[in-house]
């Protein structure tokens, strides 16, 4: 048995979404701050939205116990 467990399938899955006019504004205002402390001038929204989904459902706990949950749930 090796230490390292198998890879998860990690292919790309596309998704489409629309949003709010001020929503856009912000996520194009958190790109302009992200290119200036990164100096990464190619980042764009779509480069920077998984990272954000991923940091947000990290860092909720109700979601994470409620997971949990689930999971223990025959």
């Amino acid at each position: 048995m090796l230490k390292l467990a198998k890879i998860p399938d990690r292919t790309p899955v596309k998704i489409a979404i629309t949003v709010t006019p001020d929503l856009d504004a912000d996520l194009r205002a958190y790109l302009d701050l992200y290119r200036t402390a990164y100096d990464d001038k190619a980042a764009t929204v779509a480069d920077l939205i998984p990272a954000m989904l991923e940091t947000f459902l990290a860092s909720d706990r109700a979601f994470a116990r409620a997971r949990r949950q689930v999971e223990v749930t025959p």
